[in-house]
């Protein structure tokens, strides 16, 4: 009974933490990224009813609470902080630790293992909640991860739907180049700050390995060309090279990073072929691979068997820095495949009709779990593309468990023969391995779905959204829907007199014409398909059949071909198919997120001019993730996406309005009408191919060589230092301000007092509104700051490009041009009224001018404040334009807790009210009545907040966990992590 009262007192002392808590193995491991030995004779476990002795509580016991302590003064947080930095960790769960035995004799090392729980619910939980489970356990120091998460988390089947929140400390962290800069950028800002302090910077590390794969800088400029990837890269280093350096100077700086250069392919394909683990051997100590990822199609790596999803950039450099991730235990859908695909139906038809499926199911926030006999028909790229799409049909991840399909795919793609045993018998000692050949347990999900892979028939998405699925055979009806219904996701409100005109143009000298539904854009592109070898041979042969037909592809339609990573050449070289893909212009582009991120480069200025002055609606056609409106291309207003081969065949036809079945793609060199059918292979064709051209020497080649780099890569000449040399006139790579003017001691609670309101908001205001994206407008304050510094317009970039310079992306935030605010009455734009001279101004000047004057800002908002993926500069860009608080109905959870993260105050309003209830118009002046000590301050406590007007009302204030009230009380997170990391190591 002692074990038991002594474990539960340590749930609950952890649960009602202080940050200091919660932070305990990040401040005694920062120091060194090795996990502790194993001891070296776990004895077995006995069933959990009876949870394991809590440790360390000798050192905390006192006559008062833990949380009464805390909370006494902010001497004795100080007291417990330096406690708990210096506190040595031993894992709860240490006893069923167990040696794993190789099959001919030694062993592979040791792992927490989960039978030796004897715990009947196990085998009933999904296997992506397995891999919660034993990251709770490996992870149990009764600080970060206590026994009652890993209770929760056991207890799936009932916690599940209370929405409760786990911690979760991933294997690993992956970026890309768009978002990995910030990240970098702020590791190196925080070594500068350590040395100021009177540290040692080079504490500043990665805990955990973090691979940055740079990808998103390049663009199709050159298309149709021979020399189109290095065209291309050479236009690429020429606007990245800053950013570049930087990037390289990082891979050298930090130890536990790893950058993939430029040209290497996409940072997804790259992951599932190269730096998935599947498993990882650390030191001796076996655990399954998890990653998250500053992308939100990170997703793709679920198809390996490896739980992954996106996150915000703030939530990715805590996970770096070693603090666990505080998620909601999802529920688990269950999606049952049975059958077998049709001849001519291909994976990218699968994940459209999944996506379909998945969205009207409702799926946000949740797993989705597939399993069923029809998982042995699908290859591992068929279920990657599937996982791939989960961003679109909203699910946190879809998770494929490792199976011999997996197994094979590892490999296929060059892991060693020892690696795969490895992984093999670890999984299957773990119960973590599907066996098809065996009965199958029965396990029990949230909800359950199922498909029938035969009911699954050709189609594509469109025009604007992924998941507004349309069959093949129905698409010149549904276009011509869609030019009739008024403006919205299925409609462009063309009107009938309008709908058959036709622009005529001349094209390099040669008369052309252009009409409504005409495909200007033909992109195989982006991660979903470009990993798939079935559909990129597949698109190859139909380009085979229709160059031998004598079929072409108009000369103003911008094709190309963007490879997810240098093993696509290689199979398309190998199958002598390469050649045909060249002759109908998909020739490679270069080895990156193209298209589908908007990367889709300039059409043609006659094209442009005639799709512009005679107001067509032109259509784009791509094998990528994302089709919404005006991001493949401005001037492509409906965008589709479609299999690899499709997006051959519709450049063949030229035009989106065309019905396969019954009409002709064109006409053949010897007069023939030339049908669909007659360039779609069969299956089996495709299967042949597969087989003879797709080898595990390829992957081995390719990526044996992917650190070295290419030329322009390896001239970059970067400094040696582990701190890095801050250039003031760089318009790329700027020293952000978070710690300027930082001492040892915490700035406390920032009063908030007759502030004045930036913004006010109604309801749905998402990251996207919030976060610099896009190209930047001549007219906004970060084109004036650019110019200013002298950068012409044509070098502007994007914001995404400059993601590492806080001016230009503190003028971004708040730049959306869709941006609805209510002070503008209507109108739409990134401007707001500065109160007291009543004058209209861009949100970043008027933000100016209020620090200027001395005063501080807040936000008003409705429900779901924050909502979307592009978070971690939706925090800090308001942080840095003086936002000290946002008062919403209600907040995305992440959003909420990167605001925490940055210094801003969350407040809700009480149920029922919002500021128009409350009669409130933002011209007030607001006073925030929080304490003044922290230690006065209690997570989720009421406030009262009062105008200069005499209004007063109450609000909840969001600090959820005592976690976030100690990052509030530093000032955020980072700012955290360094006073913490210098007391552990004085």
């Amino acid at each position: 009974m002692a074990g038991v009262f002594l474990a539960r007192s340590a749930a609950r002392l952890s649960s009602s933490s202080s940050a200091l808590s919660r932070s305990a193995y990040l401040l005694t491991s920062l120091s060194s990224s090795s996990p502790a030995p194993p001891p070296s004779n776990p004895s077995p476990r006995s069933p959990l009813t009876s949870p394991p002795p809590a440790r360390h509580l000798a050192d905390l016991r006192s006559p008062i609470s833990h949380r009464a302590l805390v909370r006494s003064s902010a001497a004795v947080a100080d007291r417990f902080e330096r406690r708990f930095a210096t506190m040595a960790s031993k894992n709860s769960y240490e006893s069923i630790l167990t040696t794993l035995s190789k099959p001919g004799g030694g062993d592979f090392g040791k792992y927490y293992c989960l039978p030796a729980l004897t715990d009947p619910r196990i085998d009933r939980l999904p296997y992506s909640i397995r891999i919660l489970l034993e990251s709770a356990i490996r992870n149990c120091d009764e600080f970060q991860v206590t026994g009652k998460d890993v209770e929760k988390i056991l207890d799936w089947e009932n916690t599940s739907p209370k929405q409760v929140e786990i911690p979760f400390k991933p294997a690993r962290v992956l970026l890309q180049d768009f978002t990995g800069v910030p990240a970098v950028v702020d590791l190196a800002c925080m070594r500068d700050a350590m040395k100021k302090l009177g540290s040692d910077p080079n504490k500043i590390n990665p805990l955990v390995p973090v691979d940055l794969v740079i990808d998103h800088s390049v663009q199709v400029d050159v298309a149709r060309s021979q020399n189109a990837v290095q065209a291309n890269m050479e236009l690429e280093f020429h606007r990245n090279k800053e950013r570049f350096g930087f990037l390289k100077w990082g891979s050298n700086a930090f130890s536990n990073m790893l950058v993939v250069p430029p040209g290497s392919g996409i940072v997804h394909q790259v992951n599932l072929e190269y730096l998935g683990r599947v498993v990882f051997n650390k030191g001796g100590l076996l655990y399954p691979d998890s990653v998250v990822g500053t992308d939100s199609h990170t997703t793709m790596i679920d198809g390996l068997g490896v739980a992954g999803w996106g996150v915000g950039g703030i939530e990715a450099e805590a996970a770096m820095l070693g603090q666990p991730m505080s998620m909601v235990l999802p529920g688990v859908v269950g999606l049952k495949l049975s059958g077998k695909l049709r001849n001519g139906v291909t994976a990218t038809d699968l994940v459209l009709t999944v996506t379909q499926m998945l969205r009207k199911h409702g799926v946000v926030g949740k797993f989705v779990e597939f399993y069923g006999e029809g998982m042995s028909e699908l290859s591992l790229a068929d279920r990657a593309t599937i996982a791939n799409m989960s961003p679109e049909y909203g699910a946190t991840m879809g998770f494929f468990p490792v199976d011999h399909v997996t197994l094979q795919y590892l490999k296929l793609t060059g892991r060693s023969d020892e690696t795969v045993a490895m992984i093999e018998t670890y999984l299957r000692a773990n119960k973590m391995f599907v066996d098809y050949n065996q009965p199958q347990t029965e396990r029990v999900y949230s909800s359950y779905l199922e498909l029938n892979l035969e009911d699954v028939e050709p189609c594509i998405s469109g025009p604007k959204r992924p998941h507004d699925r349309v069959p093949l055979k129905e698409m010149k009806s549904d276009w011509q829907t869609c030019l009739d219904n008024k403006v919205g996701f299925k409609g462009f409100a063309v009107p009938k007199e309008s709908q058959n005109k036709i622009a005529e143009f001349s094209f390099h000298g040669t008369p052309a014409q252009i009409k409504h539904g005409d495909v200007v854009i033909a992109a195989i592109t982006s991660c979903t398909n470009t990993s798939n070898p079935s559909v990129m041979l597949g698109a190859a042969l139909v380009a085979k059949k229709a160059c031998e037909l004598g079929l072409e592809v108009k000369p103003w339609i911008k094709t190309s071909l963007a490879p997810g990573s240098g093993v696509v050449t290689k199979y398309l070289e190998k199958s002598g198919l390469q050649k045909y893909l060249d002759q109908l212009g998909f020739n490679i582009v270069g080895y990156g997120c193209t298209t589908c991120i908007g990367n889709s480069g300039e059409l043609d200025e006659a094209i442009s001019a005639a799709i512009s002055e005679n107001d067509i609606v032109a259509a784009a056609v791509l094998s990528g993730n994302r089709n919404f409106e005006g991001r493949v291309h401005p001037l492509t207003r409906a965008n589709y996406l479609a299999s690899p081969p499709l997006v051959v065949a519709y450049a063949l036809a030229g035009r989106v309005d065309i019905d396969f079945e019954k009409e002709p793609l064109g006409t053949s060199k010897d007069g023939k009408k030339v049908y669909f059918k007659d360039i779609w292979p069969l299956n089996e064709e495709i299967a042949d191919v597969v087989q003879s051209s797709v080898l595990p020497d390829m992957f081995k080649e390719t990526y044996k060589a992917i650190t070295k780099g290419n030329p322009m890569w390896n001239q970059l000449s970067v400094p040696s230092s582990t701190l890095y040399t801050w250039d003031s006139t760089s318009t790329y790579i700027h020293e952000p301000p978070y710690f300027k003017d930082m001492t040892m001691s915490p700035p406390g609670p920032h009063p908030v007092k007759d502030a004045y309101c930036l913004l006010n908001f109604g309801d749905s205001i998402t990251t996207d509104h919030i976060s610099p994206a896009g190209s930047i407008h001549k007219d906004s304050p970060a084109a004036k700051y650019l110019m200013e510094h002298g950068v012409a317009p044509k070098d502007f970039n994007s914001y995404g490009s400059r993601r590492g310079n806080d001016e230009v992306m503190a003028r971004g935030t708040f730049a959306n041009i869709r941006l609805v605010n209510k002070f503008l009455k209507g109108e739409v734009g990134p401007k707001t009224i500065h109160v007291p001279s009543g004058e209209e101004l861009s949100v970043f000047d008027a933000a100016m001018r209020y620090k200027s004057e001395g005063y501080d800002t807040i936000v008003l908002a409705g429900e779901e404040y924050g909502s979307g993926s592009s978070r971690d500069w939706a925090a800090k860009g308001p942080m840095l334009q003086g936002v000290k608080a946002v008062i919403a109905k209600s907040f995305e959870r992440i959003h909420r807790s990167n605001l925490v993260g940055m210094g801003i105050v969350p407040l809700c309003f009480k149920s029922g009210e919002d500021a128009e209830t409350l009669g409130l118009t933002g011209h007030e002046r607001y006073t925030i009545h929080l304490p003044s000590n922290v230690s006065d301050i209690k997570p989720g406590q009421d406030v009262t907040v009062t105008t200069d007007t005499g209004k007063s009302f109450t609000c909840t204030v969001r600090f959820d966990t005592e976690v976030e009230l100690a990052y509030y009380n530093h000032g955020g997170i980072l700012p955290f992590v360094i006073r913490s990391l210098i007391k552990a190591n004085n």
